[in-house]
């Protein structure tokens, strides 16, 4: 008898620049708040992405040497960074580090700045994410401005990202198709303190409340 085709995971690729050197346009905050919540960022981020059932395992790129020690012990794979100043290389390195480690497995690069983030909902992306990859073509979830990229997944021989400034347009004119346009807490982002607003109202994640002297939400 013939069974059905198991289709094939994802391992979720998470690059993470030093806290230290990120979230510039939280204004307002001093330097130890940045770094401070740009950690809880990524912590979030990488947690709902762990409980999501369709993630095989999580690949996070980093130089930053404290926070890999973290990650590890949240159970993530943690290779350095070797591009660090190009996002795209970087997540192009990853998804090579995932073909090596995980054959056949779909690389999906996710931003690290994601606290809101649910593992439900990037569980019914990462299906249709499936779907389409399983169909040759690469797939994007826009960011809630409009403008940007959260995720992006194609197969390992054509993982072609193309993040930075106008990024959504430039991966949907390459063919690349669009998921995930109802799933809020992966289109939340933050970048500034309107988008940790936003973030705030959908729920945040218990290291960036901590971080942001809140009361955590959700778990993961």
């Amino acid at each position: 008898m013939n069974q059905d085709p198991v289709p094939p995971s994802c391992v979720v690729v998470v690059p993470v620049k030093p806290p230290t050197r990120g979230k510039s346009r939280l204004v307002g905050l001093d330097d130890e708040q940045r770094r401070s919540l740009a950690e809880a960022f990524a912590l979030d981020t990488v947690a709902a992405a762990r409980a999501a059932s369709r993630v095989q395992a999580v690949l996070v790129v980093t130089d930053d040497f404290r926070l890999a020690a973290a990650l590890r012990a949240q159970g993530c794979e943690v290779v350095p960074d070797g591009v660090s100043e190009d996002l795209n290389a970087t997540l192009v390195q990853g998804a090579a580090e995932v073909e090596r480690r995980w054959p056949g497995a779909v690389p999906v690069a996710l931003c690290a700045d994601l606290p809101a983030l649910r593992a439900d909902e990037l569980d019914a992306v990462l299906a249709e994410v499936v779907e389409q990859v399983s169909r040759g073509r690469a797939t994007f979830v826009r960011d809630r401005a409009g403008t940007g990229t959260t995720l992006y997944a194609a197969t390992s021989a054509a993982f072609a990202p193309s993040f930075g400034t106008g990024s959504a347009e430039r991966h949907a004119s390459g063919g690349a198709a669009e998921v995930g346009a109802e799933r809020d807490s992966l289109r939340a982002d933050v970048d500034d303190l309107v988008d940790l607003g936003v973030a705030m109202v959908l729920g945040l994640g218990e290291h960036t409340a901590r971080a942001s002297g809140r009361r955590a939400t959700h778990q993961g």
